[in-house]
């Protein structure tokens, strides 16, 4: 045998794989969270990562 036998049937296996399409993905966050009980440092800590999330959407466009 060569050696492209192989790897024929895993090449062939890719192109069948599904796509998720982007309505279904998440974003990651799945986190609870109770502002009435947040502190100073958490509520800042969020605005940070709301900052850095803007500025990652903003680099990919």
């Amino acid at each position: 045998m060569g050696r492209a036998h192989g790897h024929k049937t895993r090449d062939r296996n890719k192109a069948s794989l599904p796509q998720v399409p982007k309505n279904m993905k998440s974003d990651g966050l799945d986190v609870e969270f109770d502002r009435d009980l947040a502190d100073h440092e958490d509520l800042e800590a969020m605005a940070r990562s709301k900052a850095a999330d803007e500025r990652a959407k903003k680099h990919r466009k």
